[in-house]
């Protein structure tokens, strides 16, 4: 990558051990060459004549975000299968902190599936956009009464001769898997995947407690849009919801938009799991970061108002709203503080996913995905492996 070097004069950074120091950045190939702490960061140091210098000042500089569940947007969908749909959502995401992401199918046919995975395996990442990380394959190995916006008439039992065709065909990129886990009663299909590297994910689902905590055995350690597509907390059977609180090893997505999830039930997840065990994701769909109207997801009909997308029978289908967004809802909780919320947004998926040697924090010799906030939270640059992707407006 010959991006020009950045240099980042005089910002608050907050460093991987959760220390907010007052510091200078220099980015060189794309990677975090160097921190300058101190008097060293008081003194420009001699840069390449060539360099980006960014006035850090009165800006706090976090990790970029990482999205590892969305569909869409920008008017494209992971599903259409093309070069162009997956540039369209990767040059789109740094405007709202998004650095990298999971392209995320949906269920739909055989050949449909194939032709995404196998257009992300051909995907080549470009500088000043956000890179794909891989697949969630959302689907199709799901429950039909919990379908959600997912199409039930192409849901289908867990198929591990299917699955590993398509891991084939996506040239090993799938790195997460939801799929309703009492369909695996002797676990044969997540231990598989696990034992291969991949996060497996229940969602969409009516398991009890009973069949979460097997499934957990059994190596299950997430749950998809937790709250949604699945049984909430009864007083006699507390399901997954309940299973995200009480079995530690257990990380819960959560779209923090106040829609899919009401703030006070943000604030009870919040309260017991803590932010070590959440990732704030957004599901978005392809009407994302367009007008309201008549859009479609999974090739089912949706319309999309100013706040929120939904089927013709009013079931929620993905959303329209931004990382940003969500870690704002997240930050106007009881008890939220910044560390809190870069765990979530960045330091929690990079885990999931695997990538955490080289994203999710800053330090040295990590990718150079970084923001540059003000104090109220607005995004004024947004750096993605090197290289300005989004730069805010100027107060």
């Amino acid at each position: 990558m010959n991006t020009p070097p950045v240099y980042i004069k005089q910002s608050l950074i907050f460093l991987e051990n959760e220390e907010i120091v007052k510091g200078s950045l220099y980015l060189e190939n794309g990677k975090i060459k160097d921190i300058y702490i101190g008097k060293e960061a008081l003194v420009d140091r001699k840069v390449p004549k060539n360099s980006l210098i960014i006035n850090g000042e009165n800006l706090l500089a976090i990790p970029g975000f990482i999205d590892g569940h969305i569909h869409g947007a920008n008017g494209a969908d992971i599903m259409d299968a093309t070069e162009q749909a997956i540039d369209a959502i990767a040059s789109y995401l740094p405007g709202e902190g998004t650095t990298s992401f999971l392209g995320t199918t949906i269920t739909q046919s055989p050949r449909k599936i194939e032709e995404a995975l196998r257009n992300i395996s051909r995907y080549k990442n470009k500088p000043g956009m956000a890179e794909l990380l891989g697949v969630h394959l959302e689907g199709p190995f799901v429950e039909k009464s919990k379908a959600g916006a997912q199409p039930p008439e192409y849901i289908t039992e867990p198929n591990l001769q299917l699955f590993m065709k398509w891991q084939q065909i996506s040239g090993g990129r799938i790195k997460t898997v939801t799929m309703a886990p009492e369909h695996d009663e002797d676990g044969t299909f997540i231990k598989t995947l696990v034992k291969k590297g991949v996060n497996v994910s229940a969602g969409h689902t009516r398991a009890g407690f009973a069949e979460m905590k097997k499934a957990a055995e059994y190596g299950v350690n997430q749950i998809t849009h937790l709250c949604n597509a699945m049984n909430g907390i009864h007083h006699r059977d507390v399901g997954p919801v309940g299973a995200a609180f009480l079995l530690e090893g257990l990380y819960g997505e959560l779209i923090a938009d106040g829609i899919h999830v009401a703030p006070e039930m943000m604030q009870i997840i919040l309260n017991h799991m803590g932010s070590n065990r959440i990732l704030l994701v957004t599901d978005a769909m392809r009407a994302k970061g367009l007008p309201p109207g008549e859009y479609e997801l999974g090739g089912r009909p949706v319309t999309v108002n100013e706040e929120r997308a939904v089927l013709r029978d009013q079931t929620l289908a993905g959303s329209i709203f931004k990382m940003i967004d969500g870690v704002r809802n997240m930050l106007r909780l009881d008890g939220v503080s910044l560390s809190d919320v870069v765990r979530m947004a960045s330091v929690n998926p990079a885990k999931q996913i695997g990538v955490f040697d080289r994203k999710g924090s800053i330090a040295i010799g990590k990718d150079a995905d970084i923001l540059l906030l003000d104090e109220d939270w607005n995004l004024k640059y947004t750096i993605c492996r090197g290289e300005t992707a989004f730069k805010g407006e100027s107060k």
